[in-house]
């Protein structure tokens, strides 16, 4: 056993206590005994027990209401009762109060041993799910964001004290930097994290299909209106709207919003009832809204009512000593592969060197490219696009004739590429996409070693 258990025995009989502390084998645990209960319970609040075996028959506190206490406190030891005078009642109470297992004195080292060796065990499962579930839930609230530049500290830190509030949040970052991580990051966090959370993208919705989206539209209201729908705002009630690209939302749509902001009211289109709403709005632009509300194209009031709390995330190129980490990140959670891979160092450092105009979103996409086309247990600077920009000066790929050809073959394995990931690895429908044979596409799988 290459870890000692920390084991504790209560019981008021002194010659039961000197018994365990000689037969009990030092090399496998580090054991306490205490005569009450009282000195167990000042004792677990320095230390953390993994086994406790407890005496049922005890004065002033019975193992029984020892148990109860122990039932109150978020402690992980698991218990073992030892009796001389076995009750079924007593064994039955016992273990509804949590204990792993009951024992009759005299018990026989080898059968305690055993017992204490899988109590210790379950316990050791319970610890580690209870580290394993706050992981979960530290990754599930930032919401697959990595990073651990100062500049990601402060949005973690920010999205951690908006998070309490309802007030409206701008996000402003370029496209590709993570705008909706971080408000699903701030609804999972918040204690609406229970309810909906609704995106509508401004960016490809004409004015009048936004306005439905968002507000919903009654029976009749238009000529397809066949039955009454709800709008996003609706549907979002007691949760989070998440409005991308607000810049690109025409004035008078930007009027109705912010009516329904303000008032936390709406009409459905074409309806005359006001419903009311509790929803939290967190808008994301990728423009610079100052300027746009002094040229006219976005309305002031709007701003100001969205501008309570503003994130502004911070191009990759600004925060490079994250890539590493998110690299790493990548590669951890892709499906694309079942492969074990390293990254070169050259591989690395290219990407070191890079500007990233399209951020986070590129580098994802860089890494799932390479992950595919990847040939050996490393990553290479071969695996990158042809077109992939800003190379280190002097740096050629391993052929020295690119030639038409191997031009025309990286276009053709790139759109392989994109078809079978766009199927989903599905290869009679990436056959049909790419109007190939299954047997010609099965070659050029194998050829371009994708699969």
């Amino acid at each position: 056993m290459s870890k000692k258990i920390n084991l504790f025995v209560v019981d008021d009989e002194v010659g039961f206590r000197e018994l365990m502390v000689k037969v009990i084998p030092k090399t496998k645990y580090n054991l306490e005994v205490f005569s009450n209960g009282s000195e167990v319970l000042k004792a677990i609040e320095k230390k953390e027990f993994d086994v406790g075996l407890i005496d049922i028959k005890m004065p002033d506190m019975d193992g029984i209401e020892l148990l109860k206490r122990f039932r109150t406190q978020n402690i992980l030891t698991e218990f073992i009762v030892l009796t001389g005078q076995a009750s079924v009642a007593t064994a039955i109470e016992s273990m509804k109060l949590g204990c792993y297992d009951y024992l009759t004195k005299p018990a026989r080292l080898d059968e305690l041993e055993a017992v204490i060796q899988k109590a210790y065990e379950k316990k050791v499962i319970r610890k580690e799910n209870i580290i394993l579930k706050e992981e979960l839930q530290i990754k599930d609230k930032y919401y697959e964001m990595v990073g651990e530049s100062s500049k990601m500290g402060s949005i973690f830190s920010l999205i951690d004290k908006v998070a309490k509030t309802s007030s409206p949040v701008l996000i402003i970052g370029e496209s590709g930097t993570g705008k909706e991580l971080v408000a699903k990051a701030i609804h999972k966090s918040s204690n609406r994290k229970d309810k909906p959370f609704i995106v509508v993208d401004c960016a490809f919705l004409s004015e009048n299909l936004l306005e439905n989206e968002l507000f919903g539209h009654e029976k009749g209201a238009f000529t397809d209106a066949s039955s009454m729908k709800r709008g996003l705002f609706e549907i979002a009630n007691g949760g989070t709207l998440f409005i991308d690209e607000i810049g690109e939302m025409k004035l008078t749509t930007q009027a109705k919003l912010l009516r329904a902001i303000e008032t936390h009211q709406f009409r459905r289109l074409g309806g005359i009832k006001q419903i009311r709403v509790n929803v939290r709005i967190i808008a994301a632009t990728n423009r610079n809204l100052v300027e746009d509300a002094r040229n006219g194209n976005f309305r002031k009031d709007l701003y100001y009512r969205l501008n309570v709390v503003t994130i502004n995330l911070p191009p990759l190129r600004e925060r490079k000593e994250d890539i590493s980490l998110l690299v790493k990140h990548f590669m951890a959670n892709s499906q694309v592969t079942t492969i074990k891979k390293k990254v070169s160092q050259e591989f690395m450092k290219i990407l070191m060197e890079y500007d990233w105009p399209g951020n986070v979103r590129e580098l994802a996409n860089i890494v799932e490219r390479a992950l595919i086309i990847s040939v050996s247990e490393y990553i290479t600077p071969a695996d990158l696009p042809i077109d992939f920009s800003r190379l280190p000066a002097g740096y050629s790929y391993p052929s020295d004739k690119m030639g038409l050809n191997k031009l025309l073959k990286d276009f053709e394995r790139d759109a392989i590429i994109k078809a079978f990931r766009e199927c989903k690895g599905n290869k009679i429908e990436t056959a049909k996409s790419l109007k190939l044979s299954r047997s010609k596409l099965y070659r050029k799988l194998k050829e371009y070693h994708i699969m």
